[in-house]
């Protein structure tokens, strides 16, 4: 079953984002498609400024997938200095791609 994950990060920021996804895509940078990612399963990705740090909203094709990149995930996260934050994760009702 899909799966919608929130994570939101006060203190985060565009730099230390691109850091750390920089890190995740082995220095190939920014993420720009979903094979980019170290393990596979994501289904889309989105992250933003927030008023006071940074969101991130991942659809996963399941919750074993994401819980595999959070194996990545929180690592990286604290290698840039980023706060340690729990994602928010909600079932899927709905996903729709192009």
């Amino acid at each position: 079953m899909a799966i919608v994950v929130v994570i939101e990060t006060p203190g985060m920021n565009q730099a230390m984002y691109e850091q750390g996804t920089d890190r995740l895509t082995g220095g190939r940078g920014v993420v720009k498609k979903a094979s980019d990612w170290p393990v596979p399963g994501l289904i889309s990705h989105t992250a933003a400024p927030t008023p006071d740090g940074w969101l991130v909203v991942d659809v996963w094709e399941s919750e074993d997938a994401f819980r595999k990149f959070g194996e990545h995930l929180r690592p990286m996260l604290r290698e840039i200095g980023a706060p340690d934050v729990e994602p928010k994760i909600y079932p899927a009702y709905n996903v729709v791609t192009s």
